[in-house]
């Protein structure tokens, strides 16, 4: 603290507070005022809940922390609240009123005026108590339609920021690694062009409403051994900047994310909470983030409890610090007192708390934090009267038509049809047998961070907040005139098999059987899928298997559908259940999608994110590998996927022809454009996801046999034909190379047009020409896909 410092313009007004300054020069002058323990106190979140009464929030006591006296820590500030309205459940109206008295009482606390950053949970929606739970990310990656996403994400940062919220910890950038992850229903799939503009689009539509976007977990976690959540990481510095990177490349430079959240992994014995190369040298030198940085819950603890790398607290303050984590979260720890002490005896330098504020106080100063006009009170409650808090009860719905109607439409465009011989669209079935463990479970469509799955069952008799009409609720709005009767035959993962019995009797007994299996969500083993929900093999859970081949041996036509957090080898129905439909966790109106899938409501156009194993036991493995990691001669396991990436049936039909390449050479920093046209042949409207892959024959290092370079859906209706012109520049071939840089060479290319991964449709051949060229973080990272129409015949 300087004590000669200006604090005041002419007006008498602080100069952290006069907007009529530079932001820069507002946050200058705020850190020159501050004593060393005000600096730290915005350097870290204490973990609290709402009240349901209105009153100020309470601290929460996390069994990994020791408990908080907000008393003792208000006074010199504090810089973020933790999970306000994801703690507990509280009424919406009265959780924005009690985050607005506390935001009060911190600010008149504190000699600034500062109040908190208030961050929650979005994962998949606003995850609080009544609010809309849309479908996991890993169904936004099944719609390949960012739009869409991008107007889901804004109606979620609308919810947020109406009743106080600031930051919201999404969106899930982790490419899939191995299946067998707890955590793959919180990605957007196995390819990192698609997690990168399906994410890109949900930070921009976070970002437009006014949320601080937080980019996560940076980076390698999904990589993690066997699968095992938090297990180290092994892979090599070219898979780290070809694979899990480039989706937080693009999300920094086209969506304008403003904070990222380091992984909990190590990579090859470097923690990222520890990895100043990664945090400083890469995020912010090379890439030019401005951000903030912030822990990942216990991360920095971490440091010292589980990685084994700092003695104490300080150590691990001075380690994150110093690497360039700016926020410790959830809780004060190792940024309290330690980290002051460690400052005061010489053990870590003032200059990393100030770099670390600076980017903190300006995060703030840009969300309005630090202006004089501050006002506590959330947009949802203008014009309420704060002083009756009974009154204020039920007036927030975070649960709207707008919202319910929002969140369809990403289901709709998310439920993948694998396989089909005919059977589905269903015609006016007489009589239904709806079997299996999520035939008639509300919460089968809720991935582990829905607020229900999260929250929820921590307090059992709590209202749920929201509808969820189970499948069997669908499925009688859909086919009113149908019997539909329901055996469970299995839970989800109690391998009890004295159900199977009845529900092959109902089977029997009826014109149709959709036996519904997948997934409960859960956390830390209490689930099947979700955060340490990990799996030895990809075998569906518990009996489900066993009750899915005991309805394939019976006459009654069977159709599987899954309600799941990630792809499962199914066995024998591969091959013979009549129709296959996958959702992935399809949130509150999942079954309402799925429902108009089955009866042809809907034409499906989902496409797989993850490719779906034929086997359980061939993990890892995803479409994007070399060529000895597809099936050969000098291995006997064969990990051929039965579903391929990007894979999904429509109930009409589509052809491509005419294609043209308006080159056959170009040189490496050039472009070239392909020109073709679609055409629906069936006989009802529908959509193809065109699907653009790169097969670089020979490299100078080991490349996928192919990957994803852009993709397209193209609406079409009954003999309606589009013609599409993709231009194609050449930094789209460009990979890490020997000497660690990303170079563009030339040689001959191959550009496959496909329906997916497995089904190329049309092939052109282009030639590189001229000199290697190296690229960078402003290389093009698209290719421009344009659609006119065509003449019906």
């Amino acid at each position: 603290m300087n004590a000669n410092v200006t604090v005041e313009n002419t007006s008498g007004i602080s100069l952290w507070n006069d907007p009529t300054l530079s932001v820069a020069a507002r946050v200058d002058a705020l850190i020159d005022a501050m004593t060393l323990q005000e600096k730290t106190a915005q350097l870290y979140g204490v973990w609290v809940g709402a009240s349901d009464q209105g009153g100020e929030v309470a601290p929460h006591q996390h069994d990994m922390e020791e408990a908080v006296d907000l008393d003792a820590l208000l006074p010199h500030g504090l810089g973020q609240l933790t999970r306000p309205f994801g703690t507990v459940p509280v009424d919406p109206a009265l959780g924005a009123l009690s985050l607005a008295r506390t935001q009060t009482r911190i600010a008149a606390t504190n000699r600034f005026g500062i109040p908190a950053l208030a961050h929650d949970e979005c994962l998949a929606g606003f995850a609080a108590w009544g609010a809309t739970a849309y479908p996991v990310p890993l169904s936004w990656g099944a719609t390949f339609d960012p739009d869409t996403v991008r107007r889901m994400a804004a109606a979620i940062g609308r919810d947020m920021r109406s009743v106080g919220v600031h930051q919201g910890l999404a969106p899930v950038l982790d490419v899939v690694r191995d299946a067998r992850w707890g955590r793959v229903e919180e990605t957007i799939g196995e390819d990192p062009y698609l997690v990168g503009t399906i994410g890109t689009a949900y930070v921009q539509g976070l970002e437009s409403a006014g949320i601080a976007a937080t980019l996560k977990h940076f980076v390698g976690y999904s990589a993690s051994r066997a699968g095992r959540n938090l297990a180290p990481s092994s892979v090599g510095p070219r898979e780290r900047a070809d694979v899990l990177l480039p989706p937080f490349e693009m999300a920094i430079r086209e969506g304008g994310a403003r904070s990222v959240m380091n992984a909990y992994t190590d990579t090859d014995g470097m923690p990222s909470a520890a990895d100043e190369e990664l945090l400083t040298g890469l995020l912010r030198d090379t890439w030019g983030f401005d951000g903030t940085v912030v822990a990942d819950y216990f991360a920095i603890a971490f440091l010292k409890t589980l990685h084994g790398i700092a003695a104490d607290w300080a150590d691990a303050a001075g380690t994150a610090l110093r690497a360039g984590i700016d926020v410790e979260l959830p809780n004060v720890k190792a940024y309290g007192a330690p980290l002051a002490e460690a400052v005061a005896d010489g053990r870590v330098p003032e200059a990393l708390v100030d770099r670390a504020l600076r980017r903190i106080l300006t995060q703030k100063a840009t969300l309005g934090l630090l202006d004089p006009d501050f006002d506590p009170v959330p947009t949802a409650l203008d014009g309420a009267d704060l002083d009756d808090p009974a009154a204020l009860r039920g007036r927030i719905d975070l649960d709207g038509p707008e919202n319910r109607a929002l969140a369809r439409a990403v289901a709709e465009k998310a439920v993948v049809l694998l396989s089909n011989d005919g059977t589905l669209p269903l015609e006016r079935p007489r009589r239904i047998a709806l079997l299996g463990p999520n035939a008639d479970e509300p919460v089968a469509v809720l991935g582990c961070y829905s607020f229900p799955q999260h929250i929820g069952v921590r307090h059992p008799g709590t209202p749920l907040g929201i509808e969820l009409p189970t499948l069997r609720d669908a499925l009688a709005a859909e086919f009113p005139d149908a019997e539909i009767t329901v055996a469970r035959g299995t839970g989800i993962d109690d391998g009890d098999r004295s159900g199977i019995h009845e529900a092959a009797r109902v089977a029997r007994e009826a014109d149709i059987a959709l036996v519904v299996l997948g997934d409960r969500a859960g956390l830390f083993g209490r689930g099947t899928s979700g955060e340490g929900c990990d799996v030895e093999t990809l075998a569906l859970p518990g009996a489900q298997q066993q009750l899915l081949d005991t309805l394939l041996d019976l006459e009654t036509p069977v159709v599987t559908v899954l309600l799941a957090g990630r792809p499962y080898a199914l066995g024998r129905a591969v091959e013979e259940s009549a129709a296959i439909v996958q959702s992935f966790f399809p949130g509150e109106e999942g079954t309402h999608a799925i429902a108009g899938v089955l009866s042809g409501r809907t034409n499906p156009s989902g496409r797989l994110p993850v490719s779906v194993p034929r086997r359980p036991g061939s993990q890892p493995a995803t479409y994007l590998g070399a060529r000895l990691a597809h099936a050969s001669e000098v291995s006997n396991i064969d990990p051929t996927p039965a579903f391929a990436f990007g894979h999904g049936l429509s109930y009409t039909r589509f052809d491509w022809t005419d294609l043209t390449v308006d080159v056959q050479e170009v040189p490496t920093d050039g472009e070239f454009t392909l020109t073709f046209t679609v055409r629906n042949t069936g006989g009802r409207s529908g959509t193809e996801v065109v699907q653009l892959y790169l097969h670089d024959p020979v490299a100078s290092v080991v490349q996928p046999v192919q990957r994803l370079v852009g993709y397209a859906r193209v609406e079409l209706k009954p003999g309606e034909a589009r013609r599409l012109r993709v231009t194609v520049p050449a930094d789209l071939a460009s990979f890490t190379g020997r000497d660690g840089r990303r170079v563009v060479e030339p040689g001959e290319l191959e550009v496959r047009l496909a329906a997916s991964s497995a089904d190329p449709r049309l092939t052109a051949r282009v030639t590189l020409t001229g000199a290697e060229r190296h690229v960078d973080h402003t290389r093009r990272l698209h290719a421009t896909v344009g659609q006119e129409p065509v003449d019906r015949v």
